[in-house]
């Protein structure tokens, strides 16, 4: 977690939430900024015809829903899936911090400006067409294999179903190799 991070949601109030339980809801007025300490919260929006799509996988370290600081409501419903602890701060608070501190104010927007350069990678290697090529391009920008217990959240990374995963890397591993360049 960067540094300015927890200090500047030193004063923020902690809370604590259960896996199954929402933080808020599309509609919501935006009140607060919520930063993760332990656990796992997911940004979810439901499609009109019903499918769910996460547009954020918040853990710990994570701001949820930074860019719903500049609405007036939040455009997705805060879902808890693991039991989670964070902190909350008033939007208004968040603010007034910017405006007179501009160190933080710069270290705000470098934090903003790299979430959006994560997306976008995420975003391109999701749009990849097989499993082989979105653990390769996942690989080469800097990830390294995570230990097996992990590999779910991997997959939820890349957006492939955790067998078709399980399969690339037990393909890999077969024929020793970390990554398989073949596409």
């Amino acid at each position: 977690m960067d540094d300015f991070l927890k200090a500047l949601f030193d004063d923020g109030e902690p809370m604590e939430m259960d896996a199954g339980a929402y933080l808020f809801h599309a509609g919501d007025p935006v009140r607060f900024v919520h930063l993760v300490e332990n656990g796992g919260i997911h940004l979810e929006r439901t499609q009109i015809s019903g499918q769910v799509t996460c547009f954020q996988r918040a853990r710990p370290g994570d701001i949820l829903a930074e860019a719903s600081i500049y609405a007036v409501a939040y455009h997705c419903d805060a879902k808890v899936v693991e039991p989670a602890r964070l902190r909350k701060l008033r939007v208004e608070r968040l603010m007034e911090t910017l405006e007179v501190d501009p160190e933080t104010s710069i270290a705000w927007a470098t934090h903003l400006a790299r979430t959006v350069q994560t997306t976008r990678l995420l975003a391109e290697i999701r749009g990849l067409k097989t499993v082989r090529q979105r653990l390769d391009a996942w690989i080469d920008h800097g990830g390294a294999l995570p230990a097996k217990g992990h590999w779910q959240t991997l997959a939820q990374e890349l957006a492939v179903t955790p067998e078709a995963l399980y399969r690339e890397i037990a393909q890999r591993r077969s024929v020793g190799l970390s990554k398989n360049r073949k596409s």
